[in-house]
């Protein structure tokens, strides 16, 4: 019999280990850093331009984020907190689909979803927090499971279908929201908080079995700080470990590397991409209920006429963070820190929207993240490379001086 001397597919993997795995670690996180660092000089050099007078004391400002004022450092420290623990989420939503060879643009839409099973648990149902987490979570996997099956089943892109179900999600839930709604006195629809003038929030007021604990921290900061970042982190870590030391994250990133290659395998493809938006969907969801039940803010039908910021600053959030699930924390924490700054700058001479530009130049450069890594291996292998190169003329040095002394 003839020899098949065909060789059969197999799936891309890039094995990195030990000190090259430690090199390329460091150089995502270098090649961060530059997007930073450039990023805050541009909005330096904004701050000068408009009063460079007070451009010192504005950049200052933005840097400080929640540690301005002395006497007010608690309540935006805590704002700086609830702000990170849903961005950690669509963060993670993002960069666990994009890992899986898909992006999920739809974070917004799933978030949204999740907030209105978050919302309707707590206050329709009563039920406790926990519960009211899961259901959002439920809400967000099925949101997100649609792009999910479109892809898988028809090939339709799933940027394209995650878009307009973002549009679908915000309006369907605003009608939903406005039916159950919590009413004033004379039955007109308000806001989802008790009181407009205390700006007590319902969550805390109507149902305080649904709230996140706070665990001693809002005697800290303020009292809408919880424990939503810690479970947010401890996700993170989950996701981590999930996508990178199990056999399930091995498959769904097979598949997003090859999905033919991965097939040849033995692999489904077609769940693994259903599956991989099921999850991000899921975390998006998760990232609404960790906001809304800490009774941080409301949603409010007549206002809500874009989708959540938050879902779509997760993308930032992955971006920054190069999709690693570890630095979607470190890259939201920085996102929230430079917003609640810029919230802090003195608008006699600045507006706060300053920092929205700064993130979004720093995001802008992430898109060249990958020319930064290349330039800063570039200069760390010429770097090495010279000093392998002086090492063996130093020995022949000593060598020589070693003879001439005999």
């Amino acid at each position: 019999m003839a020899k098949n001397n065909l060789a059969s597919p197999s799936i891309p993997k890039k094995v990195v280990t030990g000190k090259g795995g430690f090199i390329a670690a460091t150089n995502s996180i270098l090649s961060s850093f530059v997007c930073i660092i450039i990023g805050l000089l541009v909005g330096f050099i904004i701050l000068l331009c408009i009063n460079p007078e007070h451009c010192l004391e504005g950049f200052m400002t933005i840097l400080s984020g929640g540690f301005n004022n002395i006497s007010i450092h608690a309540r935006n420290i805590s704002k700086e907190i609830s702000e990170a623990a849903p961005l950690i989420m669509t963060g993670l939503s993002v960069a666990f689909a994009y890992k899986t060879g898909l992006f999920n643009i739809g974070a917004a839409g799933q978030y949204t979803v999740g907030a209105l099973g978050a919302i309707y648990c707590a206050l329709v149902l009563q039920l406790p927090w926990y519960v009211c987490i899961l259901a959002a979570m439920v809400c967000g996997a099925i949101w997100g499971a649609i792009p999910g099956l479109l892809k898988a089943f028809f090939n339709v892109n799933e940027v394209i279908t995650s878009i307009m179900f973002n549009w679908i999600a915000l309006y369907g839930v605003n009608e939903i929201v406005k039916k159950f709604a919590i009413t004033n006195a004379d039955g007109s629809i308000t806001r989802m908080y008790e009181s407009a003038k205390n700006k007590t929030y319902a969550i805390a007021t109507k149902a305080p079995g649904s709230r996140i604990p706070d665990l001693g921290l809002s005697d800290i900061f303020s009292k809408s700080t919880t424990i939503a970042i810690f479970l947010a982190i401890i996700v993170a870590i989950i996701i981590y470990i999930v996508i990178n030391k199990t056999t399930f994250g091995y498959e769904l990133k097979a598949c997003g590397h090859n999905k033919n290659a991965a097939k040849y395998a033995g692999i489904n493809e077609r769940r693994s991409i259903v599956l991989s938006m099921v999850i991000a969907g899921a975390l998006a969801g998760l990232g609404a209920a960790l906001y809304y039940l800490s009774g941080v803010g409301e949603w409010n039908p007549n206002d809500s006429t874009a989708c959540p910021a938050i879902g779509f600053n997760g993308i930032s959030v992955a971006l920054l963070a190069v999709c690693n699930p570890i630095g979607c924390i470190f890259s939201a924490l920085l996102i929230s820190h430079i917003t609640v700054g810029g919230s802090c700058l003195p608008t006699a001479y600045y507006q706060p929207e300053i920092a929205d530009i700064i993130i979004g130049v720093i995001i802008y450069l992430c898109a060249f993240a990958m020319l930064f890594k290349m330039f800063i291996g570039k200069f760390v292998k010429d770097r090495s490379g010279a000093n392998a190169n002086a090492e063996p003329k130093a020995s022949v040095a000593s060598t020589s001086k070693k003879e001439e002394s005999k």
